[in-house]
């Protein structure tokens, strides 16, 4: 007897102006990730633009991800760090049914190409702590709600300059499973390295003043919530700490 294959989507590669649904029209790409690409998209009926969120089948069985992540955003959707979700589409592809989430778009690069679009493709301590802070500030919303991000890394935040701080926004999620004090250390952990990675990395750790070091506890696990149980304690040692007049 032949065992029929699971339906398998490697990429969708959406040409812009392709209509969706009946209802959307692809504007261009804005990323691809492990459980499916993602786009910029207008609604015809509007003229609103949106992000789309087209999840490939195999990361989708039974329709879980899309599932966690609908519930999951509209449990927290008064974090304003979150994007905002709106309703879930289907398609068929290639003979495939295929779910997609859409979203409210917001403007702004992804932190990594930012980044890397800055002097020395690295910020300033200065600049660093400005971004820590409201990612951390934002992050803190979200614990408070006994929940955890579990994904944070520079190509899950989109961020935009704003005098002296960033307007930053939060995409993709991951579950880990039943929210409990591992994961928020997780999202602490992950933010530090965020910071760490923006202000240059390995290579100018060593040149950086004691104040810097002692957020980035050398990148170790233990120091690190040791210091910080939570985004909220993060935020409020960001507030009170001294700053080096050489920033």
């Amino acid at each position: 007897m032949k065992i029929k294959t699971r339906q398998r989507i490697d990429s969708f590669n959406f040409e812009s102006d392709r209509l969706l649904a009946r209802k959307y029209q692809i504007i261009a790409k804005l990323g691809t990730g492990w459980e499916g690409e993602v786009y910029r998209v207008r609604e015809l009926n509007t003229g609103i633009e949106r992000a789309a969120k087209f999840f490939f089948p195999q990361r989708n069985l039974h329709n879980r991800a899309t599932k966690f992540y609908a519930k999951k955003l509209h449990k927290l959707r008064h974090c304003k760090i979150l994007i905002q979700y709106h309703t879930q589409e289907r398609i068929i592809y290639h003979r495939i049914p295929t779910i997609f989430l859409v979203s409210e778009y917001v403007e702004g690069e992804l932190l990594n190409q930012f980044v890397a679009h800055q002097a020395g493709k690295r910020l300033t301590p200065f600049e660093g702590l400005h971004l820590l802070h409201a990612l951390a500030s934002g992050v803190e919303e979200i614990h408070q709600a006994h929940e955890y991000h579990g994904d944070l890394h520079d190509d899950n935040v989109i961020v935009r300059r704003r005098g002296l701080s960033f307007d930053v926004k939060l995409v993709d999620m991951y579950n880990w499973g039943k929210p409990d004090a591992e994961n928020i250390r997780d999202d602490v952990c992950n933010l530090i390295r965020i910071f760490y990675d923006s202000i240059g990395g390995a290579r100018f750790y060593a040149k950086h003043p004691r104040e810097i070091k002692d957020i980035c506890c050398g990148l170790k696990r233990s120091l690190i919530i040791r210091k910080f149980r939570t985004a909220g304690h993060l935020r409020q040692y960001l507030e009170t700490m001294r700053w080096h007049t050489g920033y």
